[in-house]
């Protein structure tokens, strides 16, 4: 199983009880460091060593390598856990040319799916009710950046990760596909933000583990009992909201995406 942002929070929460169950599990960070620390965590846990990728979302070749280097390691992936994520606090555009918490939320992770999609027997993507607040468009995948508000682009962010989904699952049915919203979660976002502090101290909040039961559920569960392309939290289906539950958005979404990217739609 190869889980994404795996260095902390959920992704190494979930990462730990995966390897407690005994399944194999491939960590992908940002910071080598901390990546290094997490491996050790998750070996003291089950007495295994996890595979370690370091990739920067933030890069777009970066996602690249990564693929080809999993592809070069693994004939098959269980479960491609799309968790990696960023909050970003100011306006930011890549050297790919796109804002930055469009890019490391939603067109990474849908360009690493898709360049290891024949090698993927699941796909788990980590959503957020925060996508109450987007405004996507497809055709301008940085209108964030013209009034940038922070939350709103996570939101919007968040709103392309659900019709990511939603369309994997309608394009690829070989490919079960899931997302699901972890809750609010005490995470390293909270270290780094003044902002995000404060809000984690006035509305209640999960710890780590607690965010990552439903990827683990998900993960594990038999998949003909789930919604394939289905929205969850806590364990649960979910009605995400309209606009984020838009068949021609999606559509239009993945269109856009691929183009982004440099794939063919």
């Amino acid at each position: 199983m190869v889980l994404t942002g795996a260095s902390s929070g959920i992704g190494l929460a979930a990462a730990e009880e995966l390897a407690r169950r005994g399944d194999q599990v491939v960590l992908v960070g940002r910071d080598p460091a901390r990546l290094r620390a997490a491996g050790e965590r998750v070996r003291e846990c089950c007495g295994e060593q996890p595979e370690l990728f370091r990739a920067d979302f933030a890069v777009l070749d970066d996602v690249r390598g990564l693929a080809e280097r999993l592809r070069e390691r693994y004939d098959r992936i269980d479960v491609l856990a799309n968790n990696a994520g960023a909050i970003v606090l100011e306006p930011i555009t890549t050297v790919d040319g796109f804002e930055l918490s469009m890019q490391a939320n939603h067109l990474a992770p849908f360009l690493l799916s898709n360049l290891l999609r024949d090698r993927i027997r699941r796909m788990v993507v980590t959503g957020s009710d925060a996508h109450r607040s987007g405004v996507l468009d497809p055709d301008d995948l940085n209108s964030a950046l013209r009034s940038y508000r922070p939350f709103r682009a996570y939101g919007t962010s968040k709103q392309a990760n659900i019709l990511f989904t939603a369309e994997a699952a309608r394009r690829w049915p070989e490919v079960p596909a899931h997302v699901f919203h972890p809750g609010v979660v005490r995470t390293r976002f909270g270290n780094e933000s003044r902002i995000v502090a404060l809000g984690m101290r006035l509305l209640p909040f999960r710890s780590p583990e607690k965010g990552a039961e439903t990827l683990v559920w998900l993960a594990c569960q038999d998949p003909s009992r789930l919604i394939d392309g289905g929205y969850y939290a806590d364990r649960k289906p979910h009605r995400p909201r309209p606009k984020a539950a838009d068949p021609a958005l999606a559509a239009r979404l993945w269109t856009a995406s691929a183009k982004a990217v440099g794939l063919d739609a």
